[in-house]
């Protein structure tokens, strides 16, 4: 049995993802992501390899939430000045940018290790459907997730 099979250049060549987020539940679509960004989709997946690929989420301001979390989940940050912490609900946050909502939540979900910084790198979000990767786009994932049903 040959262990160099994997080692290839075309084994760790890099897919384009597009990922549609409308209708999309944030929890749900974020360990999609996470998975993809690790790599782990790959046979010749290693934790302390990066073999991923790149995704490209569109839509961004149309992604769904569950519950009541619309008004009540919070993002907190500090400025580093005394009484410096500050809170956003998530409705807020969506209307301001809803790219850091998608990006806490993937980077959440990835290992906290060194390789955390290069995979969220390879994450790309866009609020609406246009983006400028549509040439680099593989493999496109609309309808991977299975959409709501109900209105949001």
């Amino acid at each position: 049995m040959s262990t160099g099979i994997g080692n290839t250049a075309l084994a760790y060549a890099r897919v384009w993802h597009l990922v549609d987020a409308r209708g999309q539940i944030l929890g749900r679509l974020g360990s999609q992501i996470a998975l993809t960004l690790m790599g782990k989709h790959k046979p010749i997946y290693d934790p302390s390899s990066d073999c991923g690929d790149y995704v490209v989420l569109v839509n961004a301001k149309h992604i769904g939430i569950s519950g009541r979390k619309r008004e009540q989940k919070l993002y907190r940050h500090h400025t580093l000045f005394p009484g410096g912490l500050k809170e956003i609900t998530f409705d807020k946050l969506q209307e301001k940018s809803p790219d850091k909502i998608i990006e806490k939540a993937v980077s959440g979900m990835l290992p906290k290790n060194r390789l955390r910084k290069v995979r969220l790198a390879r994450l790309f979000i866009f609020p609406e459907a246009e983006h400028p990767y549509v040439d680099n786009i593989m493999k496109r994932h609309d309808t991977k997730i299975p959409l709501i049903t109900h209105e949001i």
